[in-house]
């Protein structure tokens, strides 16, 4: 008995052992220390492709935060905040640059983005029925947009079946709030999927 205590104190001092030297080496980059330059040498063009694509990153984002803004307003039957988040949105996308991707993919970016851009527009000038017909279409161009330039954020795909035959958006929360009926169906409808 003594030999079996022995041999698994031994085993449990030898993973001890091991763990604290592993995770001591595991800490070695850590960010209080400076990094050394063989690991920091990078072009002055990695650098301008990186803030490049970080700044598009950003763009694509402040469209998606536009667009979750405007459905809130939607949501909550705000004719005035919806009208001036839509014209807020088509600033954002007018600002979209699609240069740093494919001929395939700019040529549709371009395309989703006047459309979107055109519902944004028209959602600025119209009475809330309306923009929640333009809304169902700038929700389309929205995750077409998100499929091609990709996102951090998790999103949910959520789906009313009774609006206008069925109508998808895009929503940041698992809970449905339906921005096509607002209050008076404002839990309808369900997650079709999750992106990221």
């Amino acid at each position: 008995m003594k030999t079996v205590k022995r041999t698994m104190s031994t085993i449990a001092l030898a993973a001890t052992m091991i763990l604290t030297v592993s995770c001591k080496d595991g800490n070695k980059n850590d960010p209080a220390e400076p990094m050394s330059n063989e690991m920091h040498q990078e072009s002055m063009d990695d650098k301008d492709d990186m803030a490049m694509s970080d700044n598009q990153d950003s763009k694509a984002e402040a469209i998606l935060n536009d667009y979750f803004n405007l459905k809130d307003a939607l949501v909550n039957d705000d004719n005035g905040k919806a009208k001036e988040l839509g014209n807020t949105l088509a600033k954002s996308l007018k600002a979209f640059d699609v240069s740093n991707y494919s001929d395939n993919e700019q040529n549709e970016l371009k395309d989703i983005i006047e459309d979107a851009t055109e519902h944004a527009e028209h959602i600025g000038e119209s009475d809330i029925k309306h923009q929640r017909e333009h809304f169902k279409i700038l929700s389309k161009d929205v995750t077409d947009m998100v499929a091609i330039t990709g996102t951090e954020m998790k999103l949910y795909e959520q789906f009313c079946p009774m609006y206008d035959g069925g109508t998808a958006w895009l929503s940041t929360k698992e809970e449905v709030r339906n921005p096509y009926y607002g209050s008076s169906m404002l839990k309808c409808g369900k997650v079709q999927r999750e992106i990221n």
